[in-house]
């Protein structure tokens, strides 16, 4: 992965995209385990999700993930 290409793009929390989807945030891990949306490791060891994907998720567009 692409360090530089992580650092502009917008980040979010479990509990904000919780908040986009009206669900509990337990629930967007859970997604992320499934590899329904893809996330981001902080050096602490918490998840972030990139804004564009949840964006993308949230208006019905289908991700095509790519595992390189």
């Amino acid at each position: 992965m692409n360090a530089h290409a992580t650092e502009s793009e917008a980040l979010l929390t479990p509990s904000e995209v919780a908040t986009l989807f009206r669900v509990d945030p337990k629930t967007v891990t859970r997604w992320a385990k499934a590899g329904k949306l893809s996330s981001i490791r902080t050096l602490g060891g918490h998840r972030r999700y990139r804004e564009s994907e949840v964006r993308d998720l949230l208006n019905g567009i289908p991700q095509q993930r790519s595992d390189s």
